[in-house]
């Protein structure tokens, strides 16, 4: 507070107009976008990511109850998993990602101990980052300049997508690069090595960001000798933490992450980051094509994340000296979903380098905003990027309103939804706080407050006690998966294989006790409760033609 203070930002509504729009946008973004996560989260609609709120949430809760970083979700996707090895409670997320900045939210969470929490969290902080890049844009240009770079950032699909988005780690990077380059520009230096320090302990990658801000420091030679020492400190920490720190947890950042996301340089079955930086040094024509390739994906999302700002990015050196190697990181990333997204968080770590790099540019170039016509070729690159962001449905979070497809066409009306949602919350009122569970996707945050839960369809654990054991219940959404198969391939495998895999456990001592509306309730060494064995046959008879086809499409055609 006291460094937002010092930056200007007085909140006297009388004096400062132009902060006043800032505040009434950062209200707005904040309403809006917590709305949206809430109404998201309540309602059961999928997403690309939905397990990954779970996992964060039972680190969170484990965390508050002295297991620190512990997840047997996040011990589902280990590498030892992966080879066959049982999920295990006491699995220690931070071989995945080393993310101990996770800790000082920790007391939000014990105030707020919810997936649902954890949401507002993240929206709260990319909010407040925004009222922070105005102070920092304020200590350089006047009040009204400053607000527009301000609204920018609340109207960028970088922004808002990644907002929406179940909570994720990455949230906190812009808070803590805007403050540190505006104690920067206080010279408040013990809060700039605060912030530097939060940033990497954000995860084992954030050192990218901070690297860029070294980088801008030294070769603009703006403050040299800091800047070759946050390059130095950033560089080393990576290196040093996914070496050396990280593999003590576990092997997957050699044999799950480098390979996933860096493979291409490399041609063994498991590399760390020094022979994968080796392979993307000694391999530059390889590293040229993989920056500029596919060339329509590339330009889309750099054309995306240039919009907001009206496109002075591109020519302001600042910003690509500043968010230029998160900006490579990403572009050398094997293509996949993720890497080129700007609704997912990965984009994120462009905003603090793009926007700090367009504040500068205005330095420069003030008279330009006097121009009425660049004013309202801004404001419709604002307009454009909130259009665009809307009629794209980031991270589904505007199902209830704008169809998941429009050919072919698939829309769950919002009463349809919220009576769905009641069948699955009158199911998870039978499992008892402490029992053990396996969950489909959508459906695993709202569980993951306990000790055991996995990923439907895994029903085996290593428990504290070092044993390994079935869990006690699962519950499985057939009907969400029945809607989107139409249209989403992964759907339709997923429909089947949760089909098949309820029927399997029926035969292994799971008596089904409950089936509404689509979703199966197992409960082990029980017996299956007779009207719900009626309704779930009656259930795949209506799934039957649909399980069919897929049957019929899965097999190799003999006269291709």
């Amino acid at each position: 507070m006291a460094l937002m203070h010092r930056s200007g930002l007085q909140f006297q509504w009388s004096k400062s107009p132009a902060l006043r729009w800032v505040i009434v946008a950062a209200g707005l973004f904040w309403l809006i976008c917590c709305g949206l996560v809430l109404q998201r989260y309540y309602n059961f609609y999928p997403t690309y990511v939905s397990f990954d709120q779970g996992i964060f949430n039972q680190v969170f809760w484990n965390s508050l109850h002295g297991r620190l970083f512990e997840s047997s979700l996040s011990s589902t996707e280990s590498s030892l998993v992966m080879q066959g090895e049982v999920p295990d409670v006491a699995y220690r997320r931070l071989g995945q990602h080393f993310t101990p900045a996770l800790l000082l939210w920790l007391p939000f969470y014990a105030v707020f101990p919810s997936p649902a929490g954890l949401s507002v969290l993240q929206v709260t902080l990319i909010t407040l980052s925004g009222l922070v890049l105005y102070g920092l844009a304020r200590h350089h240009l006047p009040p009204q300049l400053a607000a527009w770079i301000a609204v920018s950032y609340y109207g960028a699909t970088a922004v808002i997508s990644p907002t929406v988005a179940n909570f994720h780690d990455i949230c906190q990077i812009p808070l803590y690069i805007f403050g540190l380059l505006l104690a920067l520009e206080k010279r408040i230096f013990w809060l700039v090595i605060v912030l530097a320090v939060l940033t990497l302990a954000v995860r084992e990658d954030s050192g990218v960001v901070l690297f860029g801000v070294g980088f801008y420091l030294a070769v603009s030679r703006r403050a040299l000798r800091l800047g070759i020492g946050l390059g130095v400190l950033s560089f080393g920490y990576m290196l040093l933490l996914t070496n050396l720190i990280m593999p003590l947890f576990s092997a997957d950042i050699s044999q799950r992450f480098m390979i996933e996301q860096f493979g291409q340089f490399v041609d063994t079955p498991e590399a760390s980051t020094l022979q994968v930086l080796w392979g993307i040094l000694s391999n530059p024509v390889r590293l040229l094509v993989e920056i500029v390739t596919p060339i329509n994906k590339t330009l889309r999302y750099l054309l995306g994340q240039w919009l907001p700002l009206a496109f002075v990015t591109v020519i302001s050196p600042e910003a690509w000296l500043l968010a230029g190697f998160p900006t490579l990181k990403l572009l050398i990333q094997r293509e996949d979903v993720t890497s080129l997204s700007l609704h997912l968080r990965y984009a994120m770590t462009l905003v603090p380098g793009l926007f700090y790099g367009a504040i500068l540019w205005w330095t420069r170039h003030p008279n330009l905003f006097q121009n009425r016509r660049f004013r309202r070729f801004w404001a419709l690159c604002i307009g454009l990027s909130i259009f665009f962001t809307i009629t794209s449905n980031p991270n589904r979070v505007l199902s209830f309103a704008i169809p998941d497809s429009f050919q072919p066409w698939v829309y769950v009306a919002p009463a349809r939804q919220a009576q769905h949602s009641q069948a699955i919350r009158s199911l998870l009122a039978q499992i008892p706080s402490d029992a053990s569970v396996t969950a489909t996707d959508h459906i695993v945050a709202h569980l993951s407050n306990r000790r055991e839960v996995l990923r439907f369809p895994m029903i085996r654990l290593r428990n504290d006690a070092d044993k390994v054991v079935r869990v006690e219940y699962a519950i499985a959404d057939l009907w969400y998966l029945e809607q989107y198969q139409s249209a989403f391939a992964d759907y339709r495998k997923s429909l089947k294989l949760t089909a098949d895999r309820v029927a399997d456990f029926l035969t292994k001592q799971y008596g089904l006790i409950d089936f509404q509306d689509g979703v199966a309730l197992l409960h082990r060494r029980m017996p299956s409760d007779p009207d719900a064995v009626a309704a779930w046959s009656n259930y795949l008879q209506q799934l039957a033609p649909m399980l069919d086809a897929l049957e019929s499409a899965a097999e190799p055609n003999p006269n291709p």
